[in-house]
């Protein structure tokens, strides 16, 4: 009995290893698409022409958050990524390099609305989520 039961534990401490779940920031169809929608709000926020969609921005939120959900992740878990100050500047660093590398001036709104009209033309992730007012 006593080998029976090494034997399971043995195998439930190396088989628990590969059923974990890597950290949110780490799955890209997650993190990436957290990111858009946060390049969108920036920039509907910074430009006076540029408003969101924001029935869809919501249906986006929530098809993000049943995503994980149905890649095994717990309510739990996503709020304590999409909540998390760490995650959060994480993020606006990765914007500031994002915008700067489009040439947006953060100090001129009109920079934020030429990066925001391009991407509603080019009909992408971050402009599917913005609308020319």
């Amino acid at each position: 009995m006593r080998i029976l039961i090494a034997a399971f534990l043995s195998m439930s401490l190396t088989a628990a290893p590969a059923l974990a779940k890597p950290p949110l920031r780490d799955v890209a169809a997650i993190d990436n698409a957290l990111f858009d929608l946060g390049i969108a709000d920036r920039i509907r926020k910074n430009c006076p022409v540029i408003s969101a969609r924001m029935f869809k921005a919501i249906g986006y939120v929530r098809n993000l958050e049943k995503k994980a959900r149905d890649m095994g992740y717990t309510q739990v878990e996503i709020d304590a990524y999409t909540d998390s100050d760490v995650e959060k500047d994480r993020l606006r660093a990765k914007a500031a390099v994002f915008f700067r590398a489009r040439g947006v001036d953060t100090s001129d709104p009109q920079s934020y609305c030429a990066l925001g009209l391009q991407e509603i033309q080019k009909s992408s992730r971050i402009g599917s989520l913005l609308r020319a007012k």
